[in-house]
């Protein structure tokens, strides 16, 4: 059997700007994110039937397609439902044989935490490990990519949910001509500082945070006032964690945080939902100074509230009371 686990994100700051050509025009398109032990898994098993037979975890939900219906016309069609992205991997490398796929999100669904990009990475990780080839990770990275864009259909899409399950760690993602470099920034200093100050909560909501970036580009290229300024705001915020954490500055990292969440927020209010507001006054009564930043660019599910390392019991608290959920989690090593 072959096993494969990729790490679904966070993303701290920067989240929209890793657009390209965004990413460019933009000075200071810095994107900083981390890789969590929340992880997509993969199970490869080789079987009798004549296909393959996919089973989601997540779904409990189990669908088999014969080895005649694995085709670029069917592509085009509704078999394959939420598995096409799947097939168009095992398509790509022309895979021919019968396998039984095992697939488990780590991460709830419209979360926020790009856990379809993680799953893409880890499926296609899986897929070079059983054909015993080797691949350089820009490359993975282009073809998930490509084939996630043309399932959306929304035009240009991000690039920052796909580098943590690759790379793991904390990482700036810095645009540069021909490509993006990648800085790995984690210590355990940092990760000790991330998990004592930072509690990331599920609203039980399913939210696609990727879906606005349409709006966003247009906005940007028609020159929207209002979205340049917002966006060279987060970009600021962004760049100044960079230098932040590399100073080992990591009280102002995390005000920077809750700085860009704000500046999101004003530039988006649609991705703070009212449940959300409630529970950040609840907190303020108790907490004057706590933070809020919603992960994924365009609102998700999940958000991650700042505090101090004694507030926690206060925070798990009031997002008991909420009835919400928080979701454990580490920052994971660099790969």
């Amino acid at each position: 059997m072959i096993v494969e686990q990729g790490s679904v994100r966070i993303d701290l700051l920067g989240g929209t700007l890793d657009i390209h050509p965004i990413n460019l025009v933009l000075p200071n398109a810095y994107t900083l994110n981390l890789a969590t032990s929340l992880k997509a898994r993969v199970e490869l098993k080789e079987i009798n039937f004549p296909g393959i037979r996919f089973i989601t975890k997540d779904y409990g939900q189990t669908r088999e397609f014969k080895t005649e219906e694995l085709n670029k016309a069917n592509l085009e069609t509704t078999l394959f439902g939420n598995f096409n992205f799947f097939v168009r991997i095992l398509l790509l490398f022309s895979v021919k044989k019968n396998l039984e796929i095992t697939l488990s999100s780590g991460s709830p669904p419209g979360a926020g935490l790009g856990g379809s990009s993680a799953m893409g990475i880890t499926f296609y990780k899986a897929i070079l490990k059983l054909l015993k080839v080797e691949e350089d990770k820009e490359s993975i990275i282009r073809k998930v990519k490509d084939i996630e864009a043309i399932l959306l259909d929304s035009g240009q899409t991000g690039y920052q949910d796909y580098y943590p399950a690759l790379y793991g760690g904390v990482l700036a993602l810095i645009p540069a001509i021909g490509g993006v470099k990648v800085s790995q920034l984690y210590s355990e200093k940092l990760k000790n500082a991330i998990e004592a100050r930072m509690t990331l909560v599920f609203t039980g909501e399913m939210r696609f945070s990727g879906l606005n970036n349409w709006e966003v580009y247009k906005g940007f290229f028609n020159k929207n006032n209002v979205i340049r300024s917002g966006l060279s705001s987060i970009a600021q915020y962004a760049k100044e964690a960079y230098q932040a954490i590399t100073s080992d500055d990591l009280d102002t990292f995390f005000e920077l945080i809750k700085k860009e969440g704000e500046a999101r927020e004003k530039l988006f209010p649609q991705i703070v939902v009212d449940s959300q507001r409630k529970l950040l006054g609840e907190i303020k009564k108790d907490i004057k100074d706590i933070g809020m930043k919603v992960c994924g660019a365009g609102g998700g599910g999940c958000f991650i509230l700042i505090h101090k390392k004694d507030e926690f019991s206060i925070v798990e608290k009031h997002v008991k009371s909420s009835l919400m959920s928080i979701l454990d989690f580490t920052v994971e090593k660099p790969i």
